[in-house]
């Protein structure tokens, strides 16, 4: 064949090359995630918002060492919490409201109201209170009504708002059953001498001041 291997790269491989991509490969990871109640998704311990029409489908998360992209079907939405992403009218569209969530914790009794009532205050939006406010509920089917109200008693002693703080004092049982009395932090138990060692009580006025988060651990 009276040709040379250069001659044949410019007749035929050089006419369909193309052009180098003018930004250099990114590797990313994908991920799928559910649209929660209050239209946030979890990533890797953050929560991002996307649009209020997408609560309870699932959608794909693309993760670089820059960005995450959230796509539904193929289509590309918006990261981080925006308040165009948020509801004129949560009632009409949302099965949960701030204040539906409020009285249904109050079915529970007063003291499981109070941690979720400070929840929603605590937050800018309160939809964003949802998800932590709805596990503290879902404590009751596993430990029971009555536990739940004397841990959210506890809570409030401590200014403990949080759903963690809630399911820390039900598993540590810091709370009085019977024949049990509290020390001086309100403990009850048989690790409350073990938490007065690390509870720091802030001493605020706000009662939904947070002043103590019971994860913690001693040396």
């Amino acid at each position: 064949m009276d040709t040379t291997r250069r001659a044949l790269f410019e007749t035929i491989d050089s006419p369909a090359l193309k052009p180098l991509p003018l930004d250099p490969h990114e590797y990313a990871e994908w991920k799928k995630a559910r649209v929660n109640v209050d239209y946030h998704i979890e990533i890797e311990g953050h929560y991002y918002s996307v649009p209020y029409q997408l609560v309870k489908e699932q959608v794909d998360v693309r993760l670089t060492s820059t960005t995450i992209e959230i796509l539904f079907k193929n289509r590309r939405g918006i990261h981080t919490t925006l308040e165009a992403h948020m509801p004129k009218a949560h009632q009409k569209y949302l099965a949960w409201t701030p204040s539906r969530i409020i009285r249904r914790a109050g079915q529970n009794g007063p003291h499981t109201q109070n941690p979720v009532t400070c929840i929603m205050e605590r937050r800018t939006h309160p939809e964003q209170g949802f998800r932590s406010s709805l596990g503290i509920m879902r404590l009751a089917k596993r430990y029971s009504k009555e536990r739940l109200e004397a841990a959210c008693g506890r809570a409030l002693a401590l200014k403990a708002y949080s759903y963690k703080n809630v399911e820390s004092i039900l598993k540590q049982v810091l709370f009085p059953t019977s024949g049990e009395k509290m020390n001086s932090l309100g403990l009850a138990g048989p690790a409350s001498a073990r938490y007065s060692r690390v509870v720091h009580m802030v001493g605020s006025s706000d009662k939904c001041q947070p002043s103590i988060y019971l994860g913690l651990g001693t040396k």
